[in-house]
């Protein structure tokens, strides 16, 4: 009875909102309704959807078009038998002449439905859907108002790109024709880009085949690149917002990307050898930073086609390291960063005596943070798969020079509280001393005061991803020179991270990023001292568990995806690869499984053997402690 009132009220009903909850509600008692296999008790309801689109009442039909979206499986194992009234309805609605939300609705309904069949079914039965279907979607931009349509045609693109197959050519036509109108509203033109960029991805030897829609599509690519705002304090920003995705030039950046990781360098690099020199040489700024972030985009995808001609590239690029804009600077160090990723270690061994020099130099970089900030994080990604006979000639003038921006940078901390530089800059020494090694050791002293004044002292809640990366640094200095060099100041670093951990007496909150940086530092801190860190166990452990414990907000991330720089360290997202330093160092889940392994490995041996020693039974430690160590690190 109730569900009989149910379908009544949603025919009778007038009002647009309460018809959609309506049709909602029936949705979701539908889907409550099915067995196992699909099957529903109910099929007052299928008569239902089936009469209201042979009615001549629009909002009717448009109720039984949003059920079948909702609940695509509804026929259940009936499906089959169904099939010829189903293609009856969605067809009759997708060619509705004069109701265009019927068609609309019947698009999403239409793309819900074929999605949950195998290609070759979908291709079978549905083929001749497909002209009305685009005719729809191109109605449904032009008019700009309900995008539904169009984001289940994504989602079909991705699921059953063969099956676009034959429409392809009218749908590329029309979809690098939106691309380059700029009449059409941002988030249109980006959501047909997401569209051929979807195809692109889940088909790409088709088109491979459609060679010819290569070069407009990335020409409209790095058209959109170009669109940048002139932010006048830009580059003197101290607080790096998050990027934001709704942007022209960081979506198409994206989409760049994808395109050169889905199709490979042979089809894509052709066309960016074409286009982006002209970007270079422009007077214009936002041509030649969006001509360098593409190099920097389609690195990762273009590898092969790229690492031929690394020379050449490298060279095309340098100049703008000493760029008159600030914002071209910047693109020059993410191009340099990128490929000192991709291309590791040749870039290294091959271009370091050209692309060391201006990097450093532009060390120096005051007025501008953020370039400064990112010139750092370039250094970052270089040392990072540097061989270390590359690093040892350059060590001498590269630890003066950061010597001297961490005591400057430390300096302006204290009077002005801006840190944006001192936290990449820390970061890039760890990367450094991680590198060299026990060759770091004549250097040390150099660092070590400045250091532990910043670890003892970032006590604000603010600075406290400025003080992990500090622990993180000083720890990864000890392991780099080792025990004898590092044990003078080892207790009262440990000291300091003993406070640290217990945040004064106060467990640790859930989104403080020094979590982390913690259990890796007591790790190294464990390797560097060996059987002495045994006496530590008993107060480094507790807390260190209840850290542990802590549970962040973790998610894997696609590159063009927002990070929360607070809670994982600065993120500079140039393709699927990053820029990245600010968090590089403890980043990688295999660290962290080693470090909690040392730890555990140590807290092992450590807590037996001071079972029944001091005048204290710490058998309880065993029993309670490794058990929870296991469960909370995983080992």
């Amino acid at each position: 009875m109730f569900k009989l009132k149910l379908l009544e009220l949603l025919k009778r009903e007038t009002d647009e909102s309460a018809r959609k909850k309506l049709s909602d509600t029936v949705s979701e008692v539908a889907r409550n309704l099915q067995d196992g296999e699909g099957n529903m008790n109910w099929d007052e309801l299928l008569k239902f959807m089936f009469n209201c689109c042979n009615s001549g009442t629009a909002q009717h039909k448009e109720s039984a078009l949003s059920i079948l979206n909702s609940v695509p499986d509804i026929f259940g194992s009936a499906q089959q038998n169904y099939m010829g009234l189903i293609k009856e309805m969605l067809f009759a609605s997708l060619n509705d002449p004069d109701n265009p939300n019927v068609r609309f609705a019947a698009i999403r309904a239409t793309c819900a439905f074929l999605t949950g069949l195998e290609e070759d079914e979908a291709k079978r039965y549905f083929t001749d859907f497909l002209k009305p279907m685009l005719k729809g979607v191109e109605d449904c931009v032009v008019a700009e108002d309900d995008d539904g349509p169009l984001k289940s045609f994504v989602e079909l693109a991705e699921k059953l790109p063969k099956f676009l197959r034959p429409g392809l050519d009218q749908l590329m036509e029309f979809a690098l024709r939106v691309i380059a109108n700029t009449n059409f509203a941002d988030s249109w033109r980006q959501l047909v880009l997401e569209l051929v960029i979807t195809i692109c991805e889940a088909a790409p030897a088709m088109i491979r085949k459609k060679d010819k829609y290569i070069a407009p599509m990335v020409v409209q690519m790095l058209q959109m690149m170009t669109d940048l705002e002139e932010e006048e304090n830009w580059a003197m920003e101290d607080e790096v917002e998050d990027v934001d995705s709704d942007e022209n030039c960081v979506a198409a950046e994206a989409a760049l990307d994808r395109l050169a990781c889905a199709l490979g360098g042979k089809m894509v690099m052709p066309h960016i050898i074409q286009a982006v020199p002209p970007m270079l040489q422009s007077e214009e700024w936002k041509h030649r930073y969006a001509g360098l972030m593409a190099i920097s985009a389609s690195a990762e995808g273009c590898k092969k086609a790229m690492e031929a001609n690394l020379h050449g590239i490298v060279m095309a690029c340098l100049p703008y390291i000493a760029d008159d804009h600030p914002r071209v600077r910047f693109a020059c160090c993410n191009a340099l960063g990128q490929m000192a990723t991709d291309f590791s270690p040749l870039f290294q061994k091959k271009m370091h005596d050209k692309v060391l020099p201006g990097l450093i130099h532009l060390l120096d970089d005051d007025a501008h943070p953020r370039v400064q900030s990112h010139t750092a994080a370039a250094l970052v990604n270089f040392f990072e798969e540097c061989p270390q006979n590359v690093l040892l000639p350059y060590l001498p003038n590269l630890c003066q020079k950061m010597q001297a921006t961490l005591e400057k940078k430390t300096m302006e901390l204290v009077q002005t509280h801006r840190k944006l530089v001192l936290e990449q800059i820390i970061t890039t020494i760890a990367t450094i001393a991680d590198t060299a090694e026990n060759h770091f050791t004549p250097f040390y002293q150099n660092f070590m005061p400045n250091l532990k004044y910043i670890m003892e002292n970032a006590n604000d809640k603010e600075l406290r991803l400025l003080r992990g990366k500090t622990i993180e640094c000083i720890s990864l200095i000890g392991l780099a020179v080792g025990k004898e060099v590092f044990l003078s100041d080892a207790e009262q670093i440990m000291n300091m991270l003993l406070k640290a951990q217990t945040d004064d007496g106060e467990q640790l909150e859930a989104d403080d990023p020094q979590v982390s940086y913690m259990i890796s530092a007591w790790a190294r801190m464990c390797k560097i001292i060996g059987p002495q860190f045994t006496a530590y166990l008993p107060v480094v452990m507790p807390p260190l568990l209840r850290a542990a414990q802590i549970k962040p907000e973790v998610a894997l991330v696609d590159s063009d995806d927002q990070v929360d720089e607070d809670e994982l360290g600065v993120h500079l997202p140039v393709g699927s690869a990053e820029v990245r330093g600010e968090d590089g160092r403890t980043g990688g889940q295999e660290h962290r499984v080693s470090d909690v392994g040392v730890l555990r490995a140590r807290a092992e041996g450590g807590f037996r053997g001071l079972h029944g020693t001091g005048g204290e039974d710490h058998g309880a430690a065993v029993e309670v402690l490794l058990p929870r160590f296991d469960q909370v690190c995983g080992c």
